[in-house]
């Protein structure tokens, strides 16, 4: 186990992938409340607030968006790494096929694969989590409980933010549910327009 920790911190090292995978992260994360909130809102506003009709689509848009952030992810870091490999490969003049930085960049690949698929897969259901205690929980409740919750979240996300840049952490916080209340704005406005 001790051996596994140690390759897998020397491939974080040396590959550079902490501060891709913390973008990653936090874009996909975003997405996925923000996915999660609009299919709530739309929801809500139609007048179908039932448990199985917005765990059902909350359920779907959550894999999809976990499949699209996985794959996107996938297919633009193998790209930006092979790139980077035959740079390096070309100022050496050797290959660096079966060395630890190939093994570092299949691990980065990979690393960011999943960052980009489980953020936003997190992000939506933590928004769609009260709709899963539909015995405690009036459906009406449940949607306030989850708008609540996709507003705390991105507020945690914006702190987050604010803790990388090191900078005022509410005030990055405070943009974030900004961005959460005017989401909820142009979703209400776009479907009372139908």
């Amino acid at each position: 186990m001790r051996g596994i920790r140690e390759r897998i911190e020397a491939y974080l090292e040396l590959s550079g992938v902490s501060e891709i995978a913390r973008r990653y992260f936090v874009m996909n994360a975003f997405d996925g409340v923000l996915t999660m909130l609009g299919i709530i809102i739309g929801a809500y506003l139609a007048g179908n607030v039932d448990r199985t009709f917005v765990l059902g689509a909350g359920i779907s848009a959550s894999i999809a968006i976990a499949v699209s952030g996985f794959s996107g992810s996938y297919v633009t870091e193998q790209a930006e790494r092979t790139r980077e490999m035959k740079k390096l490969e070309s100022a050496l003049l050797i290959s660096l096929n079966g060395t630890r930085h190939e093994g570092a960049k299949r691990f980065a690949i990979l690393f960011v694969s999943l960052i980009g698929g489980l953020s936003p897969a997190l992000g939506a259901v933590i928004v769609v989590s009260p709709f899963f205690f539909d015995l405690v929980v009036a459906p009406e409740m449940a949607v306030f409980a989850s708008v609540a919750l996709a507003l705390l979240t991105l507020f945690i996300l914006g702190i987050y933010l604010g803790h990388i840049s090191e900078e005022k952490l509410i005030l990055h916080g405070v943009k974030m549910l900004g961005v959460g209340v005017v989401t909820i704005i142009i979703c209400t406005a776009a479907l009372q327009l139908l």
